[in-house]
């Protein structure tokens, strides 16, 4: 029996070790250095309060050479960007108007892929 408990206390200890590691991980990432912050881009330049209006606006003008030079697929990528930083403090009705900003989009790229096609 003596076996057994050294077994159990030794799964103990491996469990509160892996939590140990977890929590330094977790503060060093809200303490130190976060990347995010110096990201610096050319290719898409969103004007300020954009991501706060209504899908429609959000998706015209993340499609427009203004907003992206490099076209449509650049203001999708930058929309999924504010979805994926944002979308854990969003409330839900923000986060639905992002979605459907997202499928109008969507295809608004469609639409200029199949024209290009032609």
């Amino acid at each position: 029996m003596p076996a057994t408990k050294s077994r159990t206390t030794s799964k103990k200890a491996t469990k509160s070790t892996a939590r140990k590691k977890r929590a330094t991980l977790a503060s060093k990432s809200k303490s130190g250095h976060r990347w995010v912050a110096t990201v610096q881009t050319v290719s898409t330049f969103p004007p300020k309060g954009l991501f706060t209006k209504d899908a429609s606006t959000i998706a015209h003008n993340l499609a427009s050479t203004k907003t992206s030079p490099k076209g449509p697929a650049s203001g999708m990528r930058m929309l999924n960007y504010y979805i994926n930083r944002a979308g854990h403090n969003l409330p839900a009705s923000r986060k639905a108007e992002l979605k459907r900003a997202k499928s109008i989009l969507s295809g608004i790229i469609a639409r200029r892929r199949d024209a290009d096609e032609k």
